[in-house]
C-alpha cells in the first residue's frame, strides 16, 4: 500500500485537511510582510544638505535660503547631495543663473534635512544612508536575501532530519527573536546582522509550509492547495501596504510585521507533524495517532489500521541508495534541465523582486502600488493554472517571463500593474513546472537547488537600482534583458503537460 491510498481511506481532502491548510496559509501571510518590507523600511524621502548658521538669514524665507545655498538640477529641483561652499546671494536677483565655477560646489558637509511629510523615520533617515552611502541602503535588502539563501540550505536539511513541524516552530521562534532585535537596532551594523538572521529564520517558514500542507492532501487536490497557499502570499502583500500606511516609523513597522509570527506560533501548535515523514522515519506510533485523528475529524469512523500495518506502507526512499545536489548534473539530460531551470528561476526571482521593490516609479502612490500589486496577483494565479493546462507549462513559463521583462520598458501604471501580474504568473508556473521536471528521487534536491538560485536573484535585484548612476535607464534595461533571456531559456526545457511524472533518473534520460 502507498501513502496516497491510505489518505483516500481516511478522507483525502476533508475537514482535517482544510483546517490544516487554512492555519498554514495564515502563517504564510508573514512572508511577504518581511520579504517585501524593504520598500518601506529603507524608503528615501526627498532631502537636501543641512545648511549651517541658518539663523543668520533671518530676513530670508526658507525657499530663498535654499536658493543661495543649494545648487539646482536642470529641471529646477534642488540637488540632494551637493551645496555651495559660500552663499550665492546674487541668485536672489536672478534665480535662473547657474554658477559657472564648479569649485564652489561641494558635497554635503553638515548632514541632511529630510522631508518627513510621508515618513516619520526610515533607516535611510536614521543613519543618513543617502548619496555616498546609498549603496548601504540598498544592501539592506541584499543582506536579508543572503540570510534567506543560507536558511534554505539549513532548514531544507533540518526539516528532513528532524521533522517539518519542529523546524517550522523553530523558524517562527527565531523569526520573532531576530525581528524584534532588528526593531531595537541602535546601529546600521546591528540592523544588517539581525535582518540577515531574520531572513535565515523566515526561510524555514517559506520552505516548510507548502510541503507540510501537501503531504496531508491527496493527489487530486494538490494543485488547488498550491493555488490557495499562493493566494495568501498576495493577501500578505496587501496587508503590508496597509500596515506601512498606518505605521510610518521604521522601528514600530518592524514590530508590526513581526508580531504576527508570535500569533502563528500559538495556533500552529494544533497542526500535526507530517504522517508521511513519520512513517518514512520509522515513527509509526505517532503517525498512527495523527491518522486516527484525521479519520475521526473527516467522519471516517470505520477506519482501522494497526501501527504494525503502517510499517508495510511503501515510500520512494530506497535502502542503500542516496542522492545529492551533485546528482543533478551527472547525466546529460538532467544536467540540461538543471542548468536551464536554474536560469529560469534566477530570472523569475530577479524580475519579481525588481518589480516589487520599484513602487515609486510607476506614477502611483507607493502604498497604493503595493496594494494594487497584491490584488493583481490573485487573478494572475488563477489564470496561470488555466493556461498551463491549455497551452502547456513550457509556453506559459517562457512567455510570462519574457512579457514581464518587456513591461520594464514602460513606466505607465497600467503596464507596470500588468507586468506585476505577469511576474507572479511566472513565479507560480515555475513552482509547478520544476516539480514535474525532476524525478521523484531527486525532486526535493531539484527544488532546493532552484530555490537557492532564486534567492541569489532576489539578493541581487535591489542592487541593480544603483546602476542609475551610470545611466538613468540602465536598471530597467538590466531587468528587461535578464527576464527576456531567462524566459527564452525556458523554451529549451521539455514539456510536462499530461506527461507521467518521472520516478528515477533513467526515466528522464530515456525520454530524450
Amino acid at each position: 500500500m502507498k501513502f496516497e491510498d491510505l489518505l483516500l481511506e481516511i478522507g483525502g481532502f476533508g475537514r482535517f485537511q482544510i483546517l490544516i491548510l487554512f492555519v498554514l496559509c495564515l502563517a504564510r501571510i508573514n512572508l511577504p510582510m518581511h520579504f517585501l518590507l524593504h520598500s518601506f523600511l529603507a524608503a528615501t524621502p526627498s532631502h537636501h544638505c543641512a545648511i549651517p548658521h541658518q539663523e543668520a538669514f533671518v530676513n530670508l524665507t526658507m525657499e530663498e535660503i535654499l536658493l543661495i545655498s543649494i545648487p539646482r538640477e536642470p529641471d529646477g529641483t534642488f540637488r540632494s547631495c551637493e551645496m555651495f561652499s559660500q552663499p550665492q546671494f546674487h541668485l536672489l536677483l536672478n534665480s535662473s543663473l547657474q554658477p559657472e565655477n564648479d569649485s564652489i560646489i561641494q558635497n554635503c558637509q553638515h548632514g541632511w534635512v529630510y522631508d518627513h511629510s510621508q515618513f516619520t523615520s526610515t533607516i535611510s533617515t536614521q543613519w543618513d544612508l543617502v548619496c555616498e552611502q546609498r549603496g548601504l541602503n540598498q544592501a539592506t535588502a541584499t543582506f536579508f536575501f543572503i540570510g534567506v539563501t543560507i536558511g534554505a540550505v539549513v532548514f531544507g536539511y533540518l526539516s528532513d532530519r528532524f521533522g517539518r513541524k519542529s523546524m517550522l516552530m523553530l523558524s517562527l521562534v527565531f523569526s520573532v527573536i531576530f525581528g524584534m532585535l532588528s526593531a531595537a537596532s541602535v546601529s546600521y551594523s546591528m540592523l544588517a546582522i539581525t535582518r540577515t538572521l531574520t531572513g535565515m529564520a523566515l526561510s524555514g517558514l517559506s520552505l516548510i509550509v507548502l510541503p507540510l500542507g501537501m503531504e496531508w492532501v491527496d493527489i487530486e487536490h494538490r494543485t488547488f492547495s498550491g493555488v490557495l497557499t499562493s493566494i495568501f502570499w498576495s493577501i500578505g502583500n496587501m496587508l503590508l501596504a496597509l500596515t506601512a500606511y498606518l505605521v510610518r516609523e521604521w522601528h514600530w513597522l518592524l514590530v508590526a510585521v513581526t508580531g504576527p509570527c508570535l500569533l502563528s506560533i500559538i495556533y500552529l501548535w494544533w497542526v500535526p507533524e507530517s504522517a508521511r515523514w513519520l512513517i518514512a522515519n520509522g515513527k509509526v506510533k505517532q503517525a498512527h495517532k495523527h491518522l486516527l485523528r484525521c479519520a475521526r475529524m473527516n467522519g471516517m469512523k470505520d477506519f482501522a489500521l494497526s501501527p504494525e500495518a503502517l510499517r508495510t506502507i511503501t515510500t520512494d526512499k530506497k535502502p542503500g541508495e542516496s542522492y545529492s545536489y551533485i546528482s543533478l548534473f551527472r547525466t546529460p539530460v538532467l544536467r540540461k534541465i538543471s542548468l536551464c531551470s536554474g536560469a529560469v528561476w534566477f530570472g523569475v526571482a530577479f524580475s519579481y523582486y525588481g518589480m516589487s521593490m520599484k513602487l515609486t516609479g510607476f506614477g502611483l502612490n507607493m502604498y497604493l502600488s503595493q496594494f494594487v500589486f497584491g490584488i493583481i496577483e490573485i487573478p494572475a494565479k488563477v489564470i496561470v493554472y488555466v493556461l498551463v493546462n491549455r497551452i502547456g507549462r513550457r509556453q506559459s513559463q517562457a512567455w510570462s517571463l519574457i512579457l514581464t521583462g518587456l513591461s520594464f520598458t514602460s513606466l505607465r501604471s497600467v503596464v507596470a500593474i500588468t507586468g506585476k501580474g505577469l511576474s507572479e504568473a511566472a513565479f507560480t508556473t515555475v513552482f509547478l513546472y520544476t516539480s514535474e521536471l525532476y524525478p521523484t528521487v531527486l525532486r526535493q534536491n531539484g527544488m532546493g537547488y532552484t530555490s537557492f538560485v532564486a534567492r541569489l536573484g532576489g539578493a541581487l535585484a535591489p542592487l541593480v537600482f544603483l546602476l542609475d548612476e551610470v545611466w538613468r535607464s540602465l536598471p530597467e534595461v538590466t531587468y528587461c534583458g535578464v527576464a527576456v533571456c531567462c524566459g527564452s531559456v525556458a523554451f529549451l526545457l521539455p514539456e510536462t503537460l499530461n506527461v507521467r511524472l518521472p520516478e528515477g533518473i533513467e526515466d528522464i534520460e530515456k525520454t530524450q
